[in-house]
Formats: structure tokens, sequence, C-alpha cells
């Protein structure tokens, strides 16, 4: 992990790219589960949204590290 001129910890690109992914993911998969469920756009987005917050960063980027 980088660190920032504050002397905190800062993500690498590597792992931004990562959670990045990972969010699309999330998204996209809660989308589609909530379409197939019949729910209307507005409400399978708001599920694409909810995967999102529910995501597990830390999980995300213990990943990250693994795939170096």
């Amino acid at each position: 992990m980088v660190m920032n001129k504050n002397d905190s910890p800062s993500l690498t690109e590597k792992q931004a790219e990562q959670i990045r992914k990972a969010c699309i993911n999330a998204a996209r998969e809660g989308f589609i589960n909530a379409s197939m469920s019949g729910l209307c756009t507005e409400g399978a987005a708001e599920a694409a949204i909810g995967a999102i917050q529910k995501l597990n960063l830390n999980e995300v980027l213990l990943e990250a590290g693994s795939k170096k």
C-alpha cells in the first residue's frame, strides 16, 4: 500500500481497479437478479446500488493483494 503525504495508507492503482471491478460485478448481478424477480427498472437499479453497498471491501482488497 502506498503512503500519502499525511502518512496514512492509500490505495494502489491495482487495488482501486479491483474495487471498481467488484462494484461493477455486484451492480450487474444485483440488477439482473432483481429484474428476474420481477422488479421494475427503477427497483432493479435500487437493488444494484444495494449490492454495491453490501460489498465487503476488505475481502476485495485481500483478494487483490493475493493476485500480485
